[in-house]
């Protein structure tokens, strides 16, 4: 088993985002219990939808991206490949998934590397040579060895906990106040103040969890990379689902949009890919920090 260079930086990124959005969610919770909203509720509310998230993210995003779970038989080469990289990765071979698809992708998920899985569609696998498809399977799990999956679902749970607190209060504000006197004219005013509160958490809490989603693939292309051996053919394998994504009928790529974070290139039409809130950085970049990669090794 070869030793393989994990990306220090990303560790530390995740940690200080989940740090950040601690800080955040502190102050937003004291905010809720000044206004008197009954945390008993909410804690409920915390701990039904946390569950879900931790222990059935993997099967949500199956779910939603239609990916089937699949047999060695049914590809004795992918297989072959995961159990290599895995192997080198000092982990156990997740399991592997088919999404039914002509649009080249993959993504990986799993809270931890005992429940993991890794997913790729049918067009990925009849589009790359086979070690283009080992350099992203090797970006695939390093997604897994970082442990950024399990990091990026609690940070999208944070971000769905807001959301639904102000979908919540908005409810309130056509319909009822929140056990106060609406009399006093204190009720509305506060649910307003706390709507536009959880407006802005979070408006906050998605842009440092988009700012995670998009340094995480740097980290997945530098683990994966010195799992593989092989950035250029990670590069190489880049540019050829870049450039396919721009030729998918939108149709196509609607089937990965609630699973666009954990994509190795986001399933994103070309005008969507300039908008500034993305989920992914530019293939260029990341090109260019493979070849870097490649130069500094001496290769």
């Amino acid at each position: 088993m070869k030793k393989f260079k994990r990306d220090k930086e990303l560790v530390l990124r995740m940690y200080f985002t989940w740090f950040l959005l601690g800080i955040l969610y502190f102050f937003f919770a004291m905010l809720l219990n000044t206004f008197g909203v009954q945390f008993g509720f909410i804690a409920v509310i915390v701990l039904v939808l946390g569950s879900i998230q931790y222990f059935m993210s993997d099967k949500m995003v199956l779910y939603s991206s239609g990916a089937k779970l699949i047999n060695r038989p049914d590809d004795e080469e992918l297989f072959q490949i995961v159990d290599e990289l895995s192997h080198s990765a000092g982990i156990d071979p997740p399991k592997i998934a088919i999404m039914d698809s002509n649009v080249l992708n993959a993504f990986a998920t799993g809270r931890n590397t005992k429940n993991s899985l890794i997913a790729v569609t049918t067009g990925l696998r009849k589009s790359l040579n086979r070690s283009e498809l080992r350099a992203v399977v090797a970006h695939e799990i390093a997604h897994i060895v970082n442990g950024d999956v399990k990091v990026l679902a609690i940070a999208n749970f944070f971000v769905m906990l807001s959301s639904f607190l102000m979908q919540m209060f908005f409810w309130n504000m056509l319909f009822g106040g929140m056990g106060r006197n609406r009399d006093n004219g204190g009720g509305a005013g506060a649910i307003f103040i706390l709507y536009i509160a959880t407006m802005i958490v979070y408006f906050i809490g998605q842009l440092l969890v988009l700012a995670l989603t998009r340094y995480r693939e740097f980290g997945a292309d530098y683990t994966g990379s010195n799992i593989s051996g092989e950035p250029i053919e990670l590069a190489s394998a880049l540019r050829k689902i870049s450039i396919s994504s721009i030729s998918i009928p939108s149709q196509d790529l609607r089937q990965f949009k609630t699973a666009n974070a954990f994509m190795i290139i986001p399933a994103l039409s070309g005008d969507d890919i300039s908008r500034l809130m993305s989920t992914h950085p530019p293939v260029e970049d990341r090109i260019r920090r493979l070849v870097a990669m490649v130069k500094q090794s001496g290769n």
